[in-house]
C-alpha cells in the first residue's frame, strides 16, 4: 500500500485556493463550491471545507530545492512562518495556511 491521497481541511476554500496557488503553484479543480482537487502538489488531494484545520496530528511536508525562496514564497502569500529546524539531512521550516493547517517545507542539506 502507499499513500495516494492528502485532504488539507479548508472551510475558506477561496483563501486555501489563493495561498497555495500564490505560495507553491498549485492549480485547482472545483466541484460545485463543497470541494476543490488541487493539482501540481505531487500528490493527488483536495480541499475539504467541512474539515477542521489543524496544528497537530500528522504532518504533511513538501519537499524545495531552494528553501529560502519557499519561505519567501509562503509569507509572500500570507502565511505563517512557526518553527524552523535543521536536522544531519537538511533543514526545514513549518508555516500556518490561512484556514490555520500546519504544514512544513525541507530541503536537503547542501
Amino acid at each position: 500500500m502507499k499513500i495516494d491521497y492528502v485532504e488539507i481541511p479548508g472551510p475558506d476554500l477561496e483563501a486555501m485556493k489563493a495561498f497555495y496557488g500564490a505560495a507553491f503553484g498549485w492549480t485547482f479543480q472545483d466541484y460545485g463550491g463543497h470541494y476543490v482537487d488541487f493539482l501540481g502538489a505531487g500528490l493527488s488531494g483536495g480541499f475539504n471545507p467541512n474539515g477542521t484545520p489543524a496544528r497537530v496530528g500528522s504532518l504533511v511536508i513538501l519537499y524545495a530545492d531552494d528553501l529560502d525562496a519557499a519561505e519567501q514564497a509562503v509569507t509572500g502569500a500570507g502565511g505563517e512562518i512557526v518553527a524552523r529546524h535543521d536536522f544531519p539531512g537538511g533543514r526545514r521550516f513549518h508555516f500556518v495556511d490561512p484556514c490555520g493547517n500546519e504544514l512544513a517545507v525541507w530541503t536537503k542539506a547542501g
